[in-house]
């Protein structure tokens, strides 16, 4: 059965990235849609929420476009996929931008790796930027197929730290080990990238649209 694919775009995600490995994975017959109104978020059988910058800009952007509730409602009712700012906007609170409130969603704040960052005597450059294993916490149909830590790409300076730590479905290191996926019922957001991820985001991506909640 076709279905479609809604893409959010609140002018804060790398939404072509995104939208074209979407479609290289997505079934003969499906939609893939970016699109910033709410009713066609929430008409769509599945949402990827992406997102990119700094936390209160992407509040701010998603305030502008009245996309609070919308993201709220699809993150609660059907396969909702965050990544990256899509992740880190679930949370309560952001350190970033001397603190920003989020939308709520997961309990938990985003914080900023430490500056004196040195690993076997090494500085670690921030943001993180590149290629890093993301060790696979627990069982997930998202993780089908894809080698326990697999590599994934990223870009970031902060990270999310969930009050639930069963909600950690997977964890990186990088100077501290920290959690890179978090899934709770129908919903599975990443730090990394899974559009520039090679073969193993595009496998993410379509377990996702494969996804039977």
């Amino acid at each position: 059965m076709s279905k479609t694919i809604a893409v959010i775009d609140y002018g804060m995600g790398n939404l072509r990235s995104v939208s074209k490995a979407v479609g290289h994975v997505a079934d003969a017959g499906d939609r893939v849609i970016v699109t910033d109104e709410p009713d066609k978020i929430l008409s769509a059988d599945r949402v990827v929420f992406p997102g990119q910058g700094a936390a209160r800009d992407c509040m701010a952007a998603i305030s502008d476009h009245h996309l609070n509730k919308a993201v709220l409602d699809a993150a609660h009712s059907k396969p909702f996929f965050g990544i990256c700012m899509g992740l880190q906007v679930l949370m309560q609170f952001s350190e970033e931008n001397d603190g920003a409130d989020l939308l709520g969603l997961i309990p938990g704040h985003v914080t900023r790796f430490p500056d004196d960052h040195v690993v076997e005597g090494q500085h670690l450059k921030i943001p993180q930027m590149g290629w890093n294993r993301v060790h696979q916490e627990s069982a997930h149909p998202l993780w089908e197929g894809i080698d326990q830590d697999s590599r994934f790409y990223f870009v970031h300076s902060y990270y999310v730290v969930p009050e639930d730590d069963s909600l950690v479905a997977g964890t990186t290191d990088y100077g501290v080990n920290f959690a890179s996926v978090l899934a709770r019922d129908n919903l599975f957001a990443t730090q990394f990238h899974p559009e520039k991820s090679a073969d193993a985001g595009l496998r993410l991506m379509k377990n996702f649209l494969n996804w039977n909640i």
